[in-house]
């Protein structure tokens, strides 16, 4: 799907630039003939000028009023001066008859008065040389001649003394002109075979992220459907249970505690789904940019103070200590109204409430009986001074630690994935020393890290197999708009 994509992706690039190119090489070339034409032209009628000027005109007889063009002195010089320049003269009498020209055989055209120029085709007939096929009437050859023409008429006062026409040859234009289409052609063949290759290139490096954004929904399909399968599954299975224990009612007295036993389980089952549910939305909202949430000052102090608190009943029933340490400020010259806000940020309460408990839960949940959980929270002070301008740079630094059974080193990059736990079984037991507990979906650190992205921060996990992990997460006092 992606190949096909991609080759229409370069075909496309492809033929756009091709029209364009064909455009462009279109325009070049029109516009390179019709300069060429225009220099001719302006050529003939250039030579037309100076020969008029030097036209030798007589009086006829001793008559002032007629005149004529004496031939010999007018056109004896010009014949030698317009031979170099390939350029031909003719001279015709008023009444359109040959009297002279450079020419050595008539063209039997007949005179249109054009100063503007124009373009003439001549045949002419060539028979062959061989005497053999002289006699034969389908030996004759047929040559043709183009010319550039500009035919001016010389007048005396009301009487015409003759016609001057110039003529050029064609190939001045046309010689060019098929050089600059080989050329165009061979630069657009080079350049549409270039922007193939780079559209081939480009297309590839666009199609990269759609590709790699197609992979990670198919992997969150699947992974959401392998979630949403499990509880499906045992709620249907409880509800077959509990209505085949409910038709025994009769003859069975213990039915009833049975019954109670199975609905019990599936509305676990079905909180279980609804909150997997509801990460999914979450994290949906948040991958979307749909969600508008408002920010006002969180103080974190007091939110870290009631996570704890709440998390303190699942550390006593497994006897691990869980302790918070905040960390004052080392400076007396700091204002007490700063003081009373020390750790205060601008956040979403609900959030960061839900940041910290899925950090601290996953502390609790893999540190064994005896071990120890703390919560340091601490300000990261920092300034700077641009034009006697001091502003602040402060942070937020919370390192939830464990001394529990670790991560793996190669499990790391993938720890905040959707769905990924580091038990590849994908089970739902996880056993350690001291007890035996039910993990989440595994979407319990990708919202972790979605909250702290959307509160512009950043998380950091650090771990030694056997020894502990620790998060640390570092958030801004304020936010950049």
């Amino acid at each position: 799907m992606f190949q096909a994509t991609r080759r229409r992706l370069a075909i496309w690039y492809t033929a756009v630039t091709a029209v364009l190119l064909l455009l462009f090489a279109s325009g070049v070339y029109l516009y390179v003939r019709s300069t060429l034409i225009e220099r001719i032209d302006d050529t003939l009628n250039h030579v037309v000028e100076i020969v008029e000027r030097s036209l030798v005109i007589e009086p006829v007889n001793t008559d002032a009023e007629q005149f004529r063009i004496n031939v010999e002195a007018s056109f004896r010089d010009n014949a030698e001066t317009v031979e170099d320049d390939h350029i031909d003269l003719e001279w015709f009498s008023p009444t359109g008859e040959l009297i002279w020209s450079t020419l050595s055989e008539p063209l039997n055209i007949p005179i249109h008065g054009n100063r503007l120029g124009e373009t003439v085709r001549v045949v002419k007939e060539a028979k062959p040389r061989d005497e053999e096929t002289q006699n034969s009437a389908l030996s004759t050859q047929h040559s043709a001649l183009l010319l550039r023409q500009v035919t001016q008429r010389v007048e005396v006062g009301r009487q015409v003394l003759g016609y001057l026409r110039v003529s050029h040859p064609w190939f001045e234009v046309t010689k060019p002109s098929r050089q600059l289409i080989i050329d165009l052609a061979l630069g657009t063949w080079f350049m549409v075979l270039s922007v193939a290759a780079s559209g081939w290139f480009l297309s590839g490096k666009a199609m990269e992220p759609v590709g790699e954004s197609y992979q990670r929904l198919k992997q969150f399909t699947a992974d959401a459907s392998h979630e949403l399968r499990s509880p499906i599954t045992l709620i249907q299975t409880n509800v077959q249970v509990a209505l085949a224990d409910l038709e025994l009612a009769e003859t069975e007295a213990t039915t009833s505690l049975n019954y109670r036993q199975q609905l019990k389980v599936v509305e676990r089952l079905t909180q279980r789904l609804g909150k997997l549910v509801n990460d999914l939305l979450f994290l949906a909202r948040q991958d979307s940019g749909i969600s508008k949430d408002v920010f006002s000052p969180c103080p974190l102090d007091a939110l870290l103070m009631e996570v704890v608190e709440e998390q303190q009943l699942l550390a006593v029933e497994k006897e691990i200590t869980l302790t918070l340490d905040l960390v004052d400020p080392s400076t007396s010259e700091t204002s007490p109204e700063l003081l009373e806000n020390w750790f205060t940020l601008i956040g979403k309460w609900d959030q960061l409430v839900r940041l910290f408990i899925n950090l601290i839960g996953n502390a609790l949940q893999y540190t064994p009986s005896g071990g120890r959980v703390n919560v340091e929270l601490v300000r990261l002070e920092g300034s700077n001074r641009v034009s006697k301008i001091r502003y602040s740079t402060a942070q937020l630094q919370i390192k939830v630690s464990d001394t529990g059974i670790g991560i793996p080193a190669e499990a790391l990059p993938r720890l905040f994935d959707r769905f990924y736990r580091v038990d590849p079984a994908r089970t739902h037991k996880t056993k350690n020393t001291a007890t035996e507990s039910t993990t989440g979906s595994g979407l319990g650190l990708a919202i972790a890290l979605a909250i702290v992205e959307h509160h512009q921060g950043q998380i950091q996990v650090e771990s030694n197999l056997g020894r502990g992990t620790s998060f640390t997460v570092t958030l801004p006092i304020t936010l950049e708009s």
